[in-house]
């Protein structure tokens, strides 16, 4: 295992269910945290309980001039990036004859236009110091499909081929990409979808979270290219 102390790490999402449990990991572990969410009473809560100082930014990264201001705060607080980690994502569950054009959009443009917006925005730094580690969540939905998720699983499956893409761009780099594709798990993610779940049977956040914390703390001799994690009860893959 290698020490993520005083590593450079960007967390999309930090005010996500898995996102929370995640920046407490890390902020433990010692590294140097730059968290983005879009919740601001959230943000607020964890900017003054983890101390973090200037290291945040509030808004829609879904917009090309929010990553932009992301960035240029970012590189003014530090100087690389070591980890880049996206925890965020929208999960809209719906037959398809339900499924509004807007809620179509709407998950493409949260779970798929904004990664590509953000690891456009940071690569060509990691291409220049040629290291760093991206993690993305696919979820199990990235690889197998489910009766209603028909645009969660075109954002993901897309995802999916996008980083499959880029990995092949980098391959003479030091730079790792990393998915992990998780089942369900217990976290604000079902509170807006009209679907009968068993949150008991679920993984919890915190497990989700120990399994990113876990994929940081990779030697840099070898890649995770892929990490599966599902309900014991729900294997899916």
């Amino acid at each position: 295992m290698e020490t993520i102390k005083g590593k450079n790490i960007l967390l999309i999402g930090a005010t996500g269910g898995i996102g929370q449990h995640l920046l407490k990991l890390l902020h433990t572990s010692g590294a140097n945290l730059f968290i983005t969410g879009k919740d601001e009473n959230k943000l607020n809560a964890i900017i003054n309980q983890y101390n973090i100082d200037e290291n945040f930014f509030l808004g829609d990264l879904t917009d090309i001039e929010n990553v932009n201001k992301l960035k240029e705060k970012y590189f003014s607080s530090f100087s690389s990036i070591d980890i880049l980690i996206n925890a965020s994502g929208i999960g809209i569950i719906k037959p398809t004859e339900n499924l509004s054009e807007t809620d179509f959009m709407k998950t493409l443009m949260i779970n798929l236009f904004s990664p590509f917006l953000i690891i456009k925005s940071f690569l060509p730094e990691m291409k220049s110091e040629k290291k760093g580690l991206i993690i993305h969540i696919p979820g199990v939905l990235g690889k197998v499909p489910m009766a209603g998720a028909a645009a969660y699983s075109a954002s993901k499956y897309g995802l999916v081929g996008m980083l499959q893409s880029i990995r092949e761009e980098i391959k003479r780099t030091d730079i790792r990409i990393t998915n992990i594709f998780m089942g369900g798990v217990d976290s604000p993610f079902w509170d807006n979808i009209d679907l009968r779940v068993q949150k008991e049977k679920m993984i919890t956040s915190e497990e989700a979270a120990k399994a990113i914390w876990f994929l940081c703390q990779q030697p840099n001799s070898g890649v995770i290219s892929e990490m599966v994690l599902q309900p014991f009860n729900h294997q899916a893959i």
